[in-house]
């Protein structure tokens, strides 16, 4: 069951609407005791239905989810589609720049104190989640990859596991490995990361890059599922089918 509402978003360019997504798994109504873990996702135009997506393909989320009767509530919220890419400023928690597209404020930070203090308690209030860290999910694909990664290590005492799917470490790479080495992580955080073999040429050295960073990740004592995807590219219809490796990272040995 996917219930669609709208949100009020504090967004770079003030207040607006927002489509917002929650999906309720298969057993939701048939078990009123049991409670969940959540998911939050980025680009939520993009996770379950075709016909919201930017491009016309979902991640198909929910047919996956109902498919494998996975017990996961997914909470997802929609980009900023503005004609200037203010969803580069709102999903990049760093000032970076870009050859195309130019300057921009990364504006992240304000966007994850949204999820943790506004959409969170929404869905903790409404729905029968499982509140804690251990419980508690984020993830993302591109620059909803990077604000993913960037939310478990800047709020590791909120997020417990992490899905960051072709994330945009060519944002601001030394700022982000500063994070990673300075970051307090609490005991048993899980990420799945994940790069398509055909986008590895999108952006200058990203194969060394990627496993750089896998690298110092794996240094940290996070629990890393890292994976160079064959035949990958940067599209949904490619990330739709990471999902078997996406949920079986986050949902492993889940008390």
């Amino acid at each position: 069951m996917i219930k669609k509402w709208s949100i009020r978003y504090p967004a770079v360019g003030g207040e607006e609407e927002r489509r917002a997504y929650v999906y309720l798994p298969t057993m939701y109504e048939a078990d009123p005791d049991r409670r969940y873990p959540v998911l939050y996702m980025f680009d939520g135009q993009n996770v379950f239905f075709d016909e919201d997506a930017t491009y016309g393909k979902s991640w198909g989320v929910a047919d996956y989810l109902d498919y494998t009767d996975t017990p996961l509530i997914v909470a997802a919220v929609e980009c900023n589609a503005g004609a200037n890419n203010e969803r580069l400023v709102e999903y990049s928690p760093y000032r970076f720049d870009d050859k195309q597209y130019g300057h921009f404020d990364g504006k992240g930070k304000d966007t994850l104190n949204w999820f943790v203090h506004e959409f969170k308690p929404c869905i903790d209030a409404n729905y029968r989640t499982q509140p804690d860290r251990a419980h508690t999910f984020i993830g993302g694909s591109s620059m909803g990859g990077l604000m993913s990664l960037y939310a478990l290590l800047e709020y590791s005492d909120v997020f417990g596991r992490a899905a960051a799917l072709s994330p945009s470490l060519w944002v601001a790479p030394e700022a982000l490995t500063a994070l990673v080495g300075r970051c307090k992580l609490a005991p048993g955080t899980v990420l799945y990361m994940d790069y398509g073999s055909k986008e590895m040429g999108n952006h200058d050295g990203m194969r060394k890059g990627f496993g750089e960073m896998c690298s110092k990740i794996f240094a940290r004592g996070i629990n890393l599922t890292a994976r160079v995807v064959p035949g990958g590219n940067h599209s949904e219809a490619s990330w739709e089918k990471q999902l078997p490796f996406v949920f079986h990272t986050l949902m492993y040995e889940l008390d």
